[in-house]
């Protein structure tokens, strides 16, 4: 969520042009211009001139009614993105197979910091309590995708983030470091990831990393089902294969 900040004169020029985009969310995808000047923390004035420059290199669109929304100029500069639209049109193929294996809720993500990035999701039958989309946000402990990424973190930074503040969204989220630390272990021997009720008390998700060229984890791919009667043996070896079909279009090469 976007918090609202004062207008001083120590913000420099880009800080306030980042700001109004920042305005911006899946909760506020449209806004006129005192709610970009209240949710940026700038006066009138001063968003007026950065949403009109904005507006004229393309970054925002401005409608009939004067509401502004994010313009396609940025969606361009996204594609550009190695861990975004690159990475989801060599992914899209394999997350189709998976789909149609399956015909389940599909995703793929990234990680950004402490949180996992969902870069594309295609719906499934299913119909479970899943609030994702694409450009959505979860802590890593909590999502399938997430713990496969974080399973293959550094182990310095692994202990840094089991020993900070754990989220929890239901029941069944994990938040003992403890318990965190024995299911990154088990996601690293298995070489998949269940999550099972962690974000909504009706979905099990089961995700496997991707790796790029070197053999690094850069992804991961889930599918989401609905956790009464999920069939998880059943679902683990056509996420390896999406994960292993995506890894191999990234340029990796399993060791002999």
């Amino acid at each position: 969520m976007t918090t609202t900040r004062p207008e001083t004169a120590a913000r420099s020029a880009p800080d306030r042009l980042l700001a109004v985009l920042a305005a911006f969310d899946h909760e506020h995808t449209a806004l006129s211009l005192s709610d970009i000047g209240r949710r940026a923390g700038l006066t009138l004035t001063t968003a007026h001139r950065l949403a009109g420059a904005l507006t004229e290199w393309g970054a925002l669109e401005r409608d009939a009614s004067g509401v502004y929304h994010v313009g396609l100029r940025l969606w361009e500069i996204a594609a550009l993105a190695p861990r975004g639209l690159a990475l989801r049109q060599l992914a899209l193929p394999y997350l189709e197979d998976l789909y149609e294996s399956t015909h389940e809720n599909v995703q793929l993500a990234v990680r950004d910091g402490t949180e996992v990035v969902y870069t594309e999701w295609i719906s499934g039958r299913s119909a479970v309590g899943v609030h994702i989309r694409v450009g959505a946000r979860w802590p890593l402990h909590a999502t399938g995708v997430g713990l496969a990424l974080l399973a293959h973190d550094e182990p310095d930074l692994q202990e840094a983030y089991c020993a900070g503040p754990l989220a929890s969204f239901t029941p069944y989220t994990i938040t003992d470091p403890v318990r965190l630390r024995r299911v990154l272990a088990e996601v690293r021997r298995a070489g998949v990831a269940v999550s099972d009720r962690q974000v909504t008390d009706d979905a099990l998700s089961v995700a496997a990393a991707v790796r790029g060229p070197g053999g690094a984890v850069v992804a991961a791919v889930s599918v989401v089902v609905p956790q009464v009667d999920a069939q998880v043996p059943a679902l683990i070896p056509a996420v390896r294969l999406a994960a292993r079909g995506i890894s191999r279009a990234l340029g990796w090469r399993p060791q002999p």
